[in-house]
């Protein structure tokens, strides 16, 4: 996130734990009460992350999404009992578009937030425990303003 008014800038991590906390609308709230950013100004990057075909959850972790408000016609797909290949059928969830909503209910304008749709969990120049197992490396996420 980049605020170009106050030249504050925030990285966040939001997996499907903070997805469903809404990591991403406490870091507005903050930016707002600490430096008085307004989130009409905000500037936001998403991704790369796991992608909504890759995104295989249980019916509880849908069921948190939707206890938590998120529009799920938008977020989440069920996919069908699946042909037995990895992620193939089961509750899929779109975390780009979950955080994108965030973003927007926040009052970020659409034209604003740029969502890069990268698949970590098909593009193998990523790490990612799902397809690698937990002891696989790990992603590092960087922002600097110069």
């Amino acid at each position: 996130m980049y605020d170009p008014v106050h030249r504050v800038i925030a990285a966040v991590h939001s997996g499907w734990k903070g997805t469903v906390l809404m990591i991403s609308k406490s870091t507005v709230n903050l930016m707002r009460e600490r430096f008085g950013t307004n989130p009409e100004d905000l500037r936001v990057v998403i991704g790369p992350a796991i992608g909504p075909d890759s995104f295989q959850v249980g019916e509880e972790v849908a069921e948190r999404f939707k206890d938590a408000g998120f529009p799920m016609s938008m977020i989440w797909s069920f996919q069908g009992p699946g042909d037995g290949s990895p992620m193939s059928g089961g509750h899929h969830i779109d975390l780009f578009q979950a955080n994108r909503w965030i973003l927007e209910e926040c009052g970020i304008r659409p034209e604003n937030i740029q969502v890069h749709d990268i698949d970590t969990y098909l593009d193998p120049s990523f790490f990612s425990a799902r397809r690698e197992g937990t002891q696989c490396g790990r992603n590092i996420n960087a922002i600097r303003m110069i």
